[in-house]
């Protein structure tokens, strides 16, 4: 290599180093200026994109009753066979106040608190858009835990961190902490835990969201059949901290694919700058709505259910074959069999027609199947099937 190429190439690196390092200190300063002022949690690791964000606008977000002719709808309506009375011709609440009222006011949380999407599966994405860098960030779960964590993470090209339950299903905190680095952005919660469906204490999330500055999500799918209530209560205390519900196991709106996420309002603004326009459909919205306004009914409901659970739950733990069944706080059973649980499960769906679900290959479940707690007949149902599964994969019948 001759000497002038040499000088130059040193020059260049030199060049490039000091640019570095110009762009390293001048380009947050700069973000920092474009940015809304937030709370110094947002404006530390929310994505600077998504700081200088401006939302998509329409004239709904400020006008919603009147003559509307400002969105290019049909106000002929829809040609359909049974005339609707919820003027589908219209585009829904942009950010469904209505329907956030309603939650406010049953899990005692403030308007400006809540985010509305399709599912809690929404809101999961967009925390890893928001907050995640592709390539760049991580996260920590806590296996077994809900899938989608997972898969959005691979989507948005995260790294997950994974620190496993103990074997009572049980954070280990203290491990937990120890995986945190300079790029951790979001610990992930799942309390009832799915398959585990046990609660974990607020004590251990107290204790994450004390000592790990970035994003700590509660996820609470199945929180109205626990004991212990929902974690939105540590919200005034922690602006870390975001709780995912679902109207879609207790409320018995599976169908309808209507989520929240409780946060403080800094993150909710981030989450309302990044959803579609119009992410909720109208029927949706309606039939949440509905849902709420009768949520003392549904406690009733709920108390059924529970009774059912712990009914199912003592005439599996009588059985010879079954270990040990997972005390529950959500509206299924996590139960173990002594072996050939995967066999059993295929059985009862292919003999039975019994659906169940095999959680063998899952951490700290072994030989395990997830059951829901049906109405009374379908679990009569399900306990037949297990017996006769059972018996067949063991030889002890022919069907």
């Amino acid at each position: 290599m001759s000497s002038s190429n040499s000088t130059s190439q040193a020059a260049t690196f030199a060049l490039g180093a000091v640019t570095g390092v110009i762009v390293c200190w001048i380009l947050p300063k700069l973000q920092g200026l474009k940015a809304k002022k937030g709370t110094s949690l947002t404006e530390k690791y929310a994505r600077p994109n998504i700081l200088t964000l401006q939302p998509y606008r329409c004239a709904r977000d400020d006008y919603s009753t009147g003559l509307l002719l400002d969105a290019n709808e049909n106000t002929l309506g829809p040609s359909l066979s049974t005339p609707s009375s919820n003027i589908l011709e219209r585009y829904p609440s942009p950010y469904q106040i209505p329907l956030k009222k309603k939650l406010s006011k049953i899990r005692s949380i403030s308007v400006e608190n809540i985010f509305v999407g399709v599912g809690s599966d929404e809101a999961i994405d967009m925390l890893y858009r928001i907050f995640c860098v592709p390539g760049v960030s991580n996260v920590i779960t806590t296996p077994p835990t809900y899938g989608m964590y997972k898969v959005c993470a691979v989507t948005n090209d995260v790294k997950i961190k994974e620190v496993p339950l103990d074997s009572s299903y049980n954070l280990r905190v203290p491990e937990m902490l120890r995986a945190v680095d300079s790029n951790t952005r979001i610990i992930w919660i799942c309390s009832p835990g799915n398959p585990t469906s046990h609660s974990i204490s607020e004590t251990q999330i107290r204790l994450i969201a004390s000592n790990f500055p970035g994003i700590v999500v509660v996820d609470e799918a199945y929180v109205d059949f626990a004991v212990d209530g929902s974690m939105c209560k540590l919200l005034k205390e922690f602006d870390n901290v975001v709780v995912l519900q679902t109207l879609s196991k207790a409320f018995g709106l599976a169908g309808i694919r209507c989520g929240f996420a409780l946060a403080s309002e800094e993150i909710i603004e981030l989450m309302n700058r990044v959803k579609a326009p119009y992410n909720l459909n109208k029927l949706s919205s309606i039939i949440a709505q509905d849902a709420l306004d009768n949520y003392p009914s549904l406690q009733e409901k709920i108390k059924s259910v529970i009774k059912e659970r712990e009914r199912v739950a003592k005439v599996l733990d009588s059985k010879d074959y079954v270990v040990r069944v997972q005390p529950s706080d959500a509206n299924f059973l996590l139960f173990q069999l002594t072996s050939k649980a995967k066999e059993v499960y295929q059985s009862m769906a292919d003999d039975f027609a019994v659906v169940t679900r095999y959680r063998g290959t899952e951490k700290h479940c072994n030989e395990c199947i997830r059951v829901t707690v049906g109405r009374i007949e379908e679990n009569e149902e399900f306990l037949k099937a297990l017996d006769g599964a059972w018996e067949k994969v063991n030889g002890s019948v022919s069907l």
